[in-house]
């Protein structure tokens, strides 16, 4: 049975194509895709923190999900709806030196994948959408909660080209779960074609007049929370997946506390393949971060991720729209032929620990001393080059240093002839 399910079980396939991060989770002999695509406007952080979360912590047990949890990098560590104009009104056509040219046109060949069934993409839309005006808040004009389409149905009898239909059935699944009741979710038809310009130029009009069924989820900015956006458009995704007969799990329950929970977790970051960071609790700057002068290689853990390096040489490092630390660098040739793990004495027990990891220490800790090989450990004050076979204990670090903002994680760092070759982590209990 167990070999079955690993046959049968999705693969994911994370690439970069034209600078755009499409995540595959697929399941063999199926067509049947459902593609989401996340943070076309960078200022509506539920239509991207959503589809991170969804590439993330669901699994596709049949049939297939594409995501694409940020399509405009840029905007979106900027916390801007376009730095280069509103790139959901360049798909019917955009000049050649347009800076959001080449994302355009490479989600435009996505979404005209043979394999791609049907197009969600996602927004924060501001107020509450009504059909009858009940204020500033409530009225005809907002997009706020609602299941947008550009018309009725698609020409051609195909699969789910009924588009109201589809929308209604998800307005009245999302409606049963509503965590107050001023959230309900409408469908709003802009009748593109014929009453609606601007709507002309956007991603889901250039999905359905190439006959791919294509919806916008807006979740209201007007809620109270981030956890609430995100609860919701992963309440009406789920919708979709049910429609498309796309079977899932997901590893936490899905209510608005977990969904909280999980947006604060931002992951890791490893860099160069020798440095591991824990980006929960990290101090909002760390200094003397031993990497290369250029071309260093940042893998995040989590979808979001993203590097910008300012002109001052530091680096930014962002989950979203959330910098989440600042690195200063100190620029290093990376040593060759380093050890995998180093030896260590951790509460009296002699091990191995592997480079670019965190170990726990419950007392104190020391670095056996290996030949060729220097140990720095930051934020102990030694007169000695080599801090190899220093036991080390909580008091004897001074907290500056730390790593964390509970000041429990410190770096030991690895050089070879004053080369870098690897941190690890110390974490106190």
């Amino acid at each position: 049975m167990k070999l079955v399910i690993a046959l049968l079980s999705l693969y994911i396939t994370l690439y970069a194509t034209q600078n755009l991060n499409l995540i595959k989770k697929e399941n063999p002999d199926s067509n049947t895709t459902l593609l989401v695509i996340g943070g076309i406007h960078g200022n509506e952080p539920g239509g991207y923190f959503a589809p991170a979360i969804l590439a993330s912590h669901y699994t596709i047990l049949s049939k297939n999900l594409w995501i694409i949890p940020n399509l405009n990098k840029e905007s979106i560590i900027q916390y801007k709806r376009g730095v280069y104009g509103d790139m959901n009104r360049k798909f019917a056509k955009i000049k050649k030196n347009d800076k959001d040219k080449q994302t355009v046109e490479a989600v435009k060949k996505i979404i005209l994948e043979p394999k791609v069934s049907l197009v969600l993409n996602l927004h924060d839309g501001h107020g509450f959408y009504r059909k009858k005006n009940q204020g500033s808040i409530f009225n005809p004009n907002a997009w706020g909660q609602t299941c947008v389409i550009d018309q009725c149905k698609l020409k051609l009898k195909q699969p789910f080209n009924d588009l109201n239909k589809i929308a209604e059935e998800v307005r009245l699944n999302v409606n049963k779960r509503l965590l107050k009741k001023h959230h309900s979710f409408n469908v709003k038809n802009t009748k593109t074609k014929y009453e609606d310009e601007a709507m002309q130029l956007s991603l889901t009009y250039f999905a359905v007049t190439h006959n791919k069924p294509a919806f916008a989820i807006e979740t209201s900015k007007n809620l109270s929370s981030l956890s609430q956006k995100v609860f919701y458009q992963l309440l009406a995704i789920e919708e979709f997946m049910k429609i498309m007969q796309i079977k899932y799990s997901r590893d936490f329950d899905l209510n608005e506390k977990n969904v909280a929970k999980i947006i604060k977790n931002y992951g890791t970051l490893a860099i160069n393949h020798n440095i591991l960071l824990n980006l929960n609790n990290i101090k909002k700057s760390l200094s003397y971060i031993p990497i290369k002068s250029k071309s260093n290689e940042f893998n995040f853990s989590h979808p979001l991720g993203a590097v910008k390096k300012r002109s001052s040489g530091i680096f930014d490092i962002y989950i979203g729209n959330i910098k989440v630390t600042s690195l200063r660098p100190q620029y290093f040739k990376i040593a060759s032929k380093c050890k995998e793990s180093y030896p260590f004495e951790i509460d009296g027990k002699k091990v191995f620990i592997q480079k670019a990891s965190t170990f726990q220490v419950n007392d104190d800790f020391k670095v056996i001393k290996e030949k060729d090989y220097r140990v720095n450990i930051i934020g102990y004050h030694s007169k000695k080059a080599d801090e190899s076979e220093e036991t080390i204990s909580l008091k004897q670090l001074n907290k500056h240093y730390a790593v964390d903002t509970k000041n429990k994680v410190y770096r030991v760092e690895f050089y070879k002839n004053d080369e870098f070759c690897s941190m690890i982590m110390a974490k106190f209990k």
